[in-house]
């Protein structure tokens, strides 16, 4: 059985439950993708006794939970140790040191929002939590932040699924698109924070 039938298949079967336990796992192991658990979700909604509240619910808990378990390596690691396991381990977690290093720029360039903005972010959503802990941000007003951009990007995904149907998967391709965006946004954000730094120096 291949990955992409596991998750599937563990929807099927296990529903709130199971949602629950792959976007918990899916928060700390990045190659698991969310479009493909919520999208499938909210089909789910159409076919089962599954609503589109609850699963968007049960990622939401999921995405905390998740967090919560990233914002306790940040709390116990700092910004180098991480890299390094991006370093040792990027191939298996689809992560590079570049991802580390985008996530702590975004903490301390938009300070505690950047929780919220970032968990509507591919990649940066899940390494957003590292940070926040290293930073030693009060875990109450980062479960808070995170729910906020959890729900968001759970309740988009799930109500995709669920109006798309059968053909909820189409979804995917819409999201490796607006990943480029993202980071090409970002590229050019940064690229005119320093060229003002560097006029501000001049």
């Amino acid at each position: 059985m291949d990955f992409r039938q596991w998750i599937l298949d563990t929807v099927s079967e296990f529903g709130y439950a199971g949602i629950f336990l792959l976007v918990t796992v899916e928060n700390v192991f990045p190659p698991i993708p969310s479009e493909l658990i919520l999208t499938f979700g909210g089909f789910m909604t159409t076919q089962t006794s599954l609503s589109v509240p609850g699963v968007v619910a049960s990622a939401t808990l999921g995405s905390m939970c998740g967090a919560a378990l990233l914002y306790g390596v940040g709390r116990l690691a700092d910004a180098s140790r991480v890299r390094g396991l991006a370093q040792r381990w990027g191939p298996v977690l689809r992560l590079n040191p570049a991802d580390v290093d985008r996530a702590y720029r975004w903490f301390h360039r938009h300070g505690t929002w950047a929780v919220f903005l970032c968990r509507m972010v591919p990649v940066l959503r899940s390494l957003i939590s590292v940070p926040a802990g290293s930073a030693r941000m009060r875990l109450a007003w980062f479960l808070v932040l995170t729910a906020l951009g959890s729900l968001i990007w759970n309740a988009t995904l799930v109500s995709l699924g669920a109006f798309l149907g059968s053909s909820w998967e189409v979804v995917g391709g819409y999201l490796d698109a607006y990943a480029h965006v993202v980071y090409a946004l970002l590229a050019l954000a940064l690229a005119v924070l320093l060229l003002r730094a560097g006029r501000v120096r001049l």
